[in-house]
């Protein structure tokens, strides 16, 4: 008892002193001083920007110097509290220690830590230390990771478009002479009402609208925009554009696999891309399908996030987000904004439209830009604009969120908002002209009101936009390179493409319905033709039927196919273009040709069961010369319906061509008409049904005596050198309708 009394006395003599040195280590103006600047001094905790990790060097506009001595000392006390947590141990009332990372948690018998010194030390928490040496435990923070700093500067950027009418042409103004500049470290958040030209403004700092109509000057570090910058800037888009029946971690993958650098190997890319998973907390739903319209899949907020981690894989130097939280619940709108703030203090430029944040979030950005029909009518930081509303007259009469205030504001709406006295005296003088209801002067007064009052402020500041870059010339030089900067070679984009397309459409490829429909046609025919006689001349007649039969069905059915091939995947081909992901000619072929093991397996269960039901030639030769005839007239029907789709990218528009085609073609496909007018007679030369036809009929029934009435000799060289030249040309007028469309956006 009095061995168990002392070990007890000693083990509370311990606690005692390690609570000590903790208060210590957590109260001592000496640790208070050597933190970075923008620590608070009232209850130990730092702002936002010192209290996250550290990056040395990620950014010109950061001292590194702070971080580094930050990270010697929580090193050094990490390894003092451990071996005072050893010598504890050995006594009995010792239960537990943790030190898992560095936010400790302590069980003593008699002591336990007060949830004041809990709440202090939070500075050395996971989010801070990227690794806890002492636990073994590494976090992957490959969103730290220095980049390319670049400095966006954007100076009196204007957008007109043209509305065509009935009889005349309307020019509108999208945007009036936006001014603004975004550094790495901020995260900038672009506000305003639906149609203030948010879009449009980030499309063109993003590079995504380089079109005669804007006007203006956008630089990136001191540059105009390059196609260097295209592996530089990761761009998320309002819109969800992901395949369906891919799963979150394949998704990310073959971004990785695609956009990453060359110099990195497979197995780096595909643990880059695991890294975006945790980073973004989408390992629970990585193996689940992204899903859509007709599939289920993960949530919104997942689907969001995966867009993200589609863009931020590459480490980009520069991140446009186009209203990120849309749609999300306010918890999810937090954490993503959240990962962008750790995104950007990483040395990134970040800038984001959102559409009406929350009071937290709206407290999360560095910069505001607040536009309102085009016009600029703030831009700043955000912790300053309610100041600046204020100062010009514009105050909240009640208690309300700062964001609501600002869209009220943009909008032209004075309710519960005070009324400026330049515009009170205004609406005095016209009375009844301008004055409502209400006694508010109209939204179109306030609009004018608040355009020239930010005007006059940015009269005064605008010197401020023409300080010199804090740069050196070469990432000046870097972002003026024009060459691309592939993440793969052309055959390995191919193959990467190729399986993912195999994956993609494989769902809709062995539908139910889609092998009902080809088998169910297959048994009719079978039935309708049962063991029919090729001895007689009235038995090859019906066979002759049968023939054109499979010649139509196989080319109206894979051109109703492909017609939906790249109108479908547009939204998906011109994002991925615009980031450089992959040539046009990789794309196009591996689209083309991962179509072809998927469509050639259902004919093959179509002419095993129609072939020996309808009783043809049961011989090896012609059995495989009937097959190889059909996937002739699959391939290039498959290339005209490709080329009507990429031509027309509109699907109404497509199908009423193909309806007219398919039908010409068939129409002259021989079977019908044998004696064609002669000034028409060149359609059936470009009808695949006419070539597939008499390619049928000549491997049945070439060395029968007597031949079928319209039966040539020859060994049908002429049909398939036909075929083979539509299956190219079809093909090449697709691929150069695609290069086009790319060259028009």
């Amino acid at each position: 008892m009095e061995k168990s009394s002392n070990s007890t006395t000693l083990g509370r003599t311990k606690s005692d002193q390690l609570l000590e040195t903790l208060a210590a280590v957590f109260k001592s103006p000496t640790s208070q001083s050597d933190l970075a600047p923008g620590t608070s001094d009232s209850g130990g905790t730092l702002s936002r920007k010192s209290s996250r990790r550290l990056v040395v060097g990620a950014s010109p506009a950061r001292s590194s110097g702070g971080g580094s001595r930050n990270a010697h000392i929580r090193k050094a006390r990490s390894a003092q509290m451990k071996l005072d947590l050893e010598e504890l141990s050995s006594g009995a009332a010792l239960s537990r220690a943790s030190s898992a990372s560095l936010g400790f948690s302590f069980s003593f018998t008699g002591f336990t830590v007060p949830p004041d010194e809990i709440a202090d030390s939070k500075l050395f928490s996971d989010d801070d230390i990227p690794e806890d040496i002492e636990a073994g435990i590494c976090r992957p923070k490959f969103q730290a990771e220095p980049t390319l700093p670049i400095y966006l500067k954007f100076r009196e950027v204007s957008y007109k478009v043209v509305i065509k009418g009935m009889t005349s042409s309307e020019e509108r103004d999208i945007l009036n002479g936006i001014s603004g500049d975004v550094s790495p470290g901020e995260v900038v958040a672009l506000m305003g009402p639906s149609g203030s030209g948010k879009t449009t403004l980030l499309n063109i700092l993003g590079g995504r609208l380089t079109h005669s109509a804007v006007a203006g000057s956008v630089t990136y570090n001191g540059q105009p925009y390059s196609k260097f910058l295209k592996s530089r800037i990761g761009f998320v888009t309002q819109d969800d554009v992901l395949f369906p029946h891919l799963t979150v971690k394949e998704t990310l993958t073959y971004a990785a696999l695609l956009r990453l650098p060359m110099t990195l190997t497979k197995q780096q890319k595909e643990k880059r891309a695991l890294d975006v998973i945790y980073e973004l907390g989408l390992d629970r739903c990585q193996d689940t399908m992204i899903g859509g319209s007709f599939v289920r899949g993960v949530s919104g907020g997942e689907r969001k996030r995966v867009c993200i981690g589609n863009e931020i894989i590459i480490n980009p130097s520069l991140l446009f987000l186009d209203e990120p939280t849309s749609g999300l619940d306010s918890t999810t709108a937090l954490r993503t904004v959240q990962t962008l703030q750790d995104i950007a203090e990483a040395g990134k430029t970040v800038l984001t439209t959102i559409h009406q944040p929350s009071s937290r979030l709206f407290h999360k950005f560095d910069k505001l830009i607040v536009l309102g029909k085009g016009s600029l009518l703030y831009f700043g930081k955000a912790s300053e604009a309610t100041d600046y509303f204020s100062s010009i007259g514009c105050s909240p009469l009640i208690a309300m969120n700062p964001a609501e205030f600002l869209l009220d504001l943009a909008n032209g709406n004075l309710n519960d908002i005070s009324v400026p006295p330049e515009l009170e005296d205004r609406v005095q003088m016209e009375n009844s002209e301008t004055e409502t209801r209400n006694g508010k002067p109209p939204p179109q007064v306030v609009h004018e009101y608040l355009v020239e009052a930010y005007e006059l402020r940015f009269s005064e500041n605008e010197n401020k936009l023409m300080d010199p870059l804090p740069l050196d010339e070469e990432p000046k030089l870097k972002v003026l390179s024009s060459k691309r900067q592939w993440g793969a070679s052309w055959w390995q984009q191919y193959c990467i493409l190729f399986i993912r397309g195999i994956k993609e459409r494989r769902h809709d490829y062995f539908s139910w319905l889609r092998i009902t429909q080809v088998l169910s046609t297959a048994i009719i025919l079978g039935l309708l033709w049962w063991q029919s006689d090729s001895k007689t001349s009235r038995g090859r007649q019906d066979q002759a039927g049968l023939l054109f039969f499979i010649a139509v069905f196989w080319g109206f059915f894979p051109v109703f196919t492909a017609i939906f091939t790249f109108p479908q995947e547009r939204a998906m081909l011109s994002k991925e273009r615009a980031a450089d992901m992959y040539r046009l000619s990789a794309y196009f072929l591996a689209r083309t040709t991962s179509d072809l093991p998927l469509d050639l397996i259902l004919p093959v269960l179509f002419i095993l069961v129609v072939y020996f039901m309808a009783g043809l030639r049961l011989s090896a030769g012609p059995f495989f010369l009937s097959m190889l005839t059909v996937f002739l007239c699959i391939v290039a029907a498959q290339g005209l319906g490709l080329a009507i789709g990429a031509t027309l990218m509109d699907l109404k528009r497509a199908t009423t061509l193909a309806s007219v085609t398919v039908m010409t073609f068939m129409l002259a496909g021989g079977f019908f008409v044998e004696r064609v007018p002669v000034f028409i007679s060149w359609i059936r030369y470009l009808s695949f049904n006419y070539h597939t036809y008499k390619l049928l009929l000549k491997v049945q029934y070439q060395d029968m005596v007597p031949p079928l009435k319209g039966i040539q000799t020859d060994n049908g060289s002429r049909e398939v050198g036909a075929l083979v030249a539509m299956i190219f040309g079809y093909r090449l007028l697709a691929y150069l309708s695609l290069r086009r469309m790319k060259l028009h956006s």
